[in-house]
Parts: structure tokens; C-alpha cells; sequence
């Protein structure tokens, strides 16, 4: 998160899905970066939850060594994945190419 915040984003950390799912979210301006592998709920299974709710905001979803089940279901729902480690400016690059889309 520091080095968002050096980047110049404005970072909100949570820890959870359902922290994510409780929280009050804005409706432009701001790219949900998800680890898949959180306390409790998955990643992935708090951003379908979002969507069920309509909640459009852009969304990354972070994990390390994805299974083709995750990929097929990110593929379809629309989720772009980063496989940690995430090395350079490949996170901060595809959030702004997220905000910008």
C-alpha cells in the first residue's frame, strides 16, 4: 500500500471480503484491488457478491498460482488477475489502465 500511496492514489486497506462487503464505496473513482486468498470469503466471491449488487467499479484481482477453475470464472465475470509477485509498476499501471477504462 505504500508504494500507492508514494504513486499518489489515495489506498483504503481492508481485511476481509466481508469488511469490503460492508463497506460504503463510492461510485466512480476508485479501482478495487482484491487478493484472492483473504480471511473468510474469497476475493473473487466478495467482487461477484459487488456485482450481484451492481456495484460497476473497475476491479483487479491478485493472486499467486491461479487454478484454471479461477481463471475460466475471473475470465467470465470480467476480472483482469495479477499473479503475485507483482514486480515494476505492473500494479499501478493496470489500476490506472483499470481507472481509465
Amino acid at each position: 500500500m505504500f508504494t500507492l500511496e508514494l504513486e499518489g492514489f489515495d489506498v483504503e486497506g481492508l481485511g476481509s471480503g466481508e469488511a469490503l462487503l460492508q463497506c460504503d464505496l463510492p461510485e466512480v473513482g476508485t479501482c478495487l484491488v482484491v487478493d484472492e486468498r483473504l480471511p473468510g470469503m474469497s476475493g473473487f466471491e466478495a467482487l461477484r457478491q459487488l456485482r450481484l449488487r451492481d456495484v460497476r467499479l473497475p476491479a483487479l484481482l491478485m493472486t499467486s498460482h491461479p487454478d484454471f477453475h479461477l481463471q475460466a470464472a475471473a475470465r467470465l465475470a470480467g476480472l483482469p488477475i495479477l499473479e503475485k509477485p507483482l514486480l515494476g509498476d505492473v500494479l499501478s499501471d493496470a489500476i490506472r489502465a483499470a481507472l481509465h477504462s
